[in-house]
């Protein structure tokens, strides 16, 4: 996803007189400090606030996972400096420098801009208890925006809601991106110190993981009941933690959104010279005139690139990521954890939609020439026969963004699906048919839509919901509520939805959300047998 403001979401830098991003003693604490929650880190006092519809939930942001990166670019992350006197956490931390990208109106209600700084490394917490001993879910969102852009803080991921409706604890991040998280230096130079840069972002998302593990009591949860969930990158990232022997135990049950495209890893014969390529263009010679360069002349640096700062993902080193997470089977690291996994249906509509609104009225004359894009060497012509006979109600823009669908979204979480149910643990699959009725009804079911639902929070999500009616609640509870349960009990089902079975290849059955969910073996089976024979395994972010 390229949008930056579907996923950049923070606020001001600074509360109350003290610095969220503060590592050494900071002043006094808030003056509400008496009834303000604290929260004790191994590394020292935290002040949020409480909020939620009756103030039942503790609310902490901008709390420090590791310390700043600045001056350690290309490096793992270290631990912070403890500090003694309480620091205020009622604002979100700085998020990973990154490029810029336009404003796109349906996400206006999710966004929440701060600066950017490499100092970047905090989660957020909510939850309703702390230090009770009640051992409650910990739900851990993993931000959208590919490895390249984004920030765990936009208003669609406010975890209040989700927090108070099913008594778990909801935790997101930020980490480093683009060419500060995923730049593969190791087969440049042999200095021990930037040897793991091409999987940082990974490793700074395990090091928050291991602070939710080390935290969990004083949080309100089980540090042995752990979910990863995020969309589209995010999901990407759930799905490459799941091949991390770094990441083993860390967590228990997986959900991946809208974003099964991370089944490979580049290797070092693909990562070396986009690094190489990206010190060429910032005119450096050693690695560590890039480490050191001014941060805004080293994205300048990356967007001239030949990445054009979109084209980063981890790397199969050796070290941090030893296989590839999905290819040729499903990783064993994770053979034991299981895993939520679905799309919506008409994902495209937002990119190849909004990006190109002539997209919204092709002719049949225009389509094989736009559709030429997704299919690659298959035979066009073969593709739009075959969708029209599986289709024969659809139009040229309907057959255009159901392919780009399927070969940028659901053709990986198909695969994905396939491949983990080959495993112990049990695989669900979804698809999410909820039509918004925003831009007059064009864009059906886009990408990201599901964010609304799945966090319970459609008040906050009405520039692309619309208003919030009985059916966007409705929606919520159906989606929140599932995803609830499988945190809970590593199994989707609750009383609202008909019986959802695992996922296999003779049923493939899969959940259908929408007013009336329904559960449908093989959705659109014609059209994925298709897809399947005609298109490559899919082309990643």
């Amino acid at each position: 996803m390229t949008i930056r403001k579907l996923w950049v979401g923070l606020a001001t830098a600074a509360a109350l007189g003290l610095s969220a991003c503060a590592t050494t003693d900071a002043a006094a604490p808030p003056a509400q400090a008496e009834t303000a929650p604290v929260l004790r880190t191994q590394y020292g006092p935290e002040v949020g606030s409480r909020e939620g519809e009756s103030d039942t939930v503790n609310v902490f942001r901008g709390i420090r996972y590791a310390a700043s990166t600045e001056g350690r670019r290309f490096q793992r992350a270290a631990d912070p400096q403890p500090w003694s006197q309480p620091l205020a956490a009622t604002e979100f931390g700085s998020e990973c420098p990154q490029r810029p990208s336009p404003d796109v109106p349906v996400f206006a209600s999710w966004a929440n801009t701060v600066g950017t700084s490499e100092d970047c490394l905090f989660l957020n917490v909510w939850t309703r208890g702390l230090g009770d001993g009640k051992k409650r879910p910990i739900m851990v969102w993993l931000h959208g925006g590919g490895y390249v852009t984004g920030s765990g803080s936009s208003n669609g991921y406010d975890g209040s809601r989700l927090a108070e409706r099913g008594d778990v604890v909801v935790v997101t991040l930020n980490h480093r991106l683009n060419a500060l998280g995923y730049s593969y230096l190791g087969g440049l130079t042999d200095d021990p110190k930037y040897a793991d840069s091409g999987n940082l972002g990974s490793l700074d998302i395990v090091r928050a993981l291991e602070w939710v593990r080390d935290h969990a009591q004083a949080i309100g949860g089980d540090a042995g009941n752990v979910t990863i969930f995020g969309e589209s990158g995010g999901a990407a990232k759930v799905s490459t933690l799941m091949a991390m022997e770094d990441a083993r135990g860390l967590f228990q049950r997986a959900i991946a959104q809208s974003g099964s495209m991370s089944l490979t890893g580049f290797t070092p014969r693909v990562g070396t010279p986009l690094a190489k390529d990206l010190m060429t263009t910032a005119g450096v010679s050693r690695i560590e005139e890039l480490a050191a360069m001014p941060i805004d002349d080293l994205i300048a640096a990356m967007m001239k690139s030949r990445s054009r700062g979109a084209y980063y993902r981890p790397v199969v080193d050796g070290r941090s990521l030893t296989r590839q997470p999905y290819s040729p089977d499903a990783n064993p690291v994770s053979a034991d954890i299981p895993l939520l996994v679905g799309t919506n249906n008409n994902e495209m509509r937002l990119q190849g939609g909004l990006g190109n609104p002539g997209n919204f009225a092709l002719t049949w004359e225009q389509l094989p020439v736009k559709l030429k894009a997704f299919t690659g060497d298959a035979d066009v012509d073969e593709v739009i026969a075959g969708m029209r006979a599986a289709h024969p109600d659809y139009d040229p823009s309907d057959v255009f963004f159901q392919v780009a669908t399927f070969r940028n979204y659901r053709g990986t979480a198909l695969l994905q699906a396939e491949r983990k149910s080959q495993q112990s643990a049990p695989v669900y699959m979804y698809r999410l048919d909820w039509k918004t009725s925003v831009e007059g009804g064009r864009l059906e079911t886009p990408h990201a839509l599901d964010i609304a639902f799945v966090f319970d929070n459609v008040a906050r999500s009405t520039s692309y919901t619309g208003p919030e009616t009985d059916e966007t609640q409705r929606m919520a509870a159906l989606m929140a509520d599932a995803w609830i349960a499988f945190a809970r009990t590593g199994d989707p089902n609750t009383p609202a939805l008909p019986q959802w079975p695992t996922y296999d290849l003779q049923n493939r059955a899969t959940m259908l959300f929408d007013l009336d969910p329904k559960v449908v073996n093989d959705p659109d089976g014609e059209e994925r047998e298709l897809l399947q024979r005609l298109l490559p395994e899919g082309r990643g972010l």
